[in-house]
């Protein structure tokens, strides 16, 4: 439920989202931008008979891998599909705030055009 209300809340902090669509994919619980298509989904899960659970992302994105860019000791892997994190451990709600916005606002940022400026620095 913390990881429910984490989704819930930093999608309704970040404008161009719109509102999510709860529902099961997999049998699981997933979360979908499907109003704006703003987003990728993302999904829920105990992992098999272990303590872990993870948060899981569409594993033809880069989200994965930019996420383990973005914190390589905050957070756990499990590919390019996977956060993971343990029953026992606090939930890291910062790193995953932040990861969760980007999921949600993948597709956003790939309509944009470049922002770079063509002029020398």
């Amino acid at each position: 439920m913390a990881l429910r209300r984490l989704i819930f809340g930093t999608a309704a902090g970040i404008d161009g989202v719109g509102p999510l669509q709860e529902t099961l994919k997999w049998n699981q619980p997933s979360y979908l931008t499907s109003e704006t298509k703003s987003g990728s989904t993302i999904r829920l899960d105990r992992m098999g008979a272990t303590e872990q659970y993870a948060l899981y992302f569409h594993c033809q994105t880069d989200l994965v891998a930019t996420f383990r860019e973005l914190y390589p000791t905050e957070l756990s892997f499990e590919g390019n599909r996977s956060i993971v994190l343990h029953v026992d451990d606090p939930v890291p709600e910062q790193a995953l705030s932040h990861c969760v916005g980007l999921a949600l606002t993948y597709h956003l940022r790939k309509r944009r055009p470049s922002t770079r400026s063509s002029q020398a620095e």
